[in-house]
């Protein structure tokens, strides 16, 4: 493996990924990797998996609609923790 080329890799996605956090999808691997899992990564662990061929990057439409699931599981969760007390 050419470590100046991999890293090289990395750093033109990195420079395409415009916010520090991003989400991304993953992709069905060997290893047992599912795919069509969304997460939101620092920029750079996003550009690595999407470098070794492991996420692609979602779509702002998608990571708006991440974004908005997670608040929404976030607030649910407050909620029920405040019912609590």
């Amino acid at each position: 493996m050419d470590l100046l080329a991999y890293y090289e890799k990395i750093r033109k996605i990195e420079a395409v990924i415009d916010a520090v956090f991003t989400v991304v999808t993953s992709r069905a691997t060997p290893d047992g990797g599912r795919a069509g899992v969304k997460t939101e990564l620092p920029r750079a662990v996003a550009a690595r998996l999407i470098a070794d061929g492991k996420a692609d990057l979602a779509n702002p439409e998608e990571a708006a609609q991440f974004r908005a699931e997670a608040e929404a599981r976030w607030k649910e969760a407050q909620f029920h923790v405040a019912d609590r007390r």
